[in-house]
């Protein structure tokens, strides 16, 4: 983004309400001297879980290869502060979201806080799982930012992990290989999904009375951002006819909404959608009755705001 771009984009969101100093949930990081990325969803959005690192070779020197660095939110001060983890040439590092997770929507999707004096080329791959790898691209340079849209990849499934691979190209530095600070969603997400049948008696779209304090439970996870946009989604199993369950599972989206703006209040910065699917996306088959049961839930995404990507149009 250039400069007169990021100035742009501040000005945008600042007509549209958005005071970064007074908000917890969006927040600027510093790229270098002058840009800066916006992180909807904030402090949550990066990786926070380290789960493989394979130090490449010649590795980085003995400093350079803490691998917990590239955790959390960036604190790159300078290339001799060893607060970033280098790969080495060829090594790889996998690291999970577990408060959150990554989704294919408008814009870029992630952004990875590369660092040092020269920033080497890597191969990123992303996984729902942390078995089932898809390619997602590569940084290159001063190019840090991934499009999932870009590679193909569908805009339904949340991700999780993330592994990034030096591609060999600058080997012969202190800090050999890639050097990451840190490994931020962009169009960070949080996935919920409850059981129906924890809310609801059978073919009933009223919450029981104990439904209401697993919502209630539930809310304090929606409380780590204080502005987003909360989609609500209804399945139910095959049973009954297809029109049926279809309105079955948008009223039971109801009631869960209209919960949730009770818990929060009427005048939050949430926003909130509906989407009723009945019986149309089971998870599993719907052949046993554990397996339908399954297929009976709620799914509740916490989304980046409306706004947010109204801004990005503008830029």
């Amino acid at each position: 983004m250039s400069c007169f771009k990021f100035l742009l984009f501040i000005i945008l969101f600042a007509s549209q309400g958005f005071l970064f100093a007074q908000k917890r949930t969006g927040k600027l990081y510093r790229i270098d001297r002058y840009e800066s990325i916006y992180l909807p969803l904030g402090k949550i959005s990066f990786a926070d879980k380290l789960i493989e690192y394979k130090v490449g070779t010649p590795p980085p020197i003995q400093k350079y290869r803490d691998s917990v660095q590239c955790l959390h939110e960036p604190n790159y001060k300078n290339y001799q502060t060893p607060n970033f983890t280098s790969l080495g040439c060829g090594g790889s590092l996998t690291v999970e979201f577990t408060d959150n997770g990554f989704m294919n929507l408008p814009g870029d999707d992630l952004y990875l806080f590369e660092v040092g004096p020269s920033k080497e080329p890597a191969k990123v791959e992303i996984s729902q799982n942390g078995k089932d790898w898809i390619y997602a691209g590569k940084i290159a340079g001063g190019k840090s930012s991934i499009d999932l849209n870009k590679e193909g990849i569908d805009t339904e499934t949340v991700f999780y992990f993330l592994k990034i691979t030096d591609l060999k190209d600058l080997c012969k530095s202190k800090s050999a290989g890639a050097d990451l600070d840190a490994i931020g969603a962009i169009n960070s997400v949080i996935k919920l999904t409850i059981n129906a049948d924890v809310l609801f008696d059978v073919a009933k779209y009223d919450l029981k009375e104990n439904a209401k304090q697993s919502l209630d439970s539930l809310a304090e996870s929606i409380r780590q951002v204080d502005k987003a946009t909360i989609l609500v989604e209804g399945h139910t199993d095959s049973d009954g006819d297809e029109v049926s369950n279809m309105t079955l599972s948008e009223n039971r989206c109801i009631s869960v909404k209209n919960r949730l703006i009770e818990i929060f209040g009427e005048d939050s910065l949430y926003e909130f959608e509906i989407k009723p699917y009945g019986e149309s996306k089971p998870r599993f088959p719907n052949d046993t009755e554990e397996n339908k049961q399954q297929n009976r839930r709620v799914e509740i995404t916490v989304l980046p705001p409306k706004d947010y990507y109204e801004s990005l149009k503008k830029i």
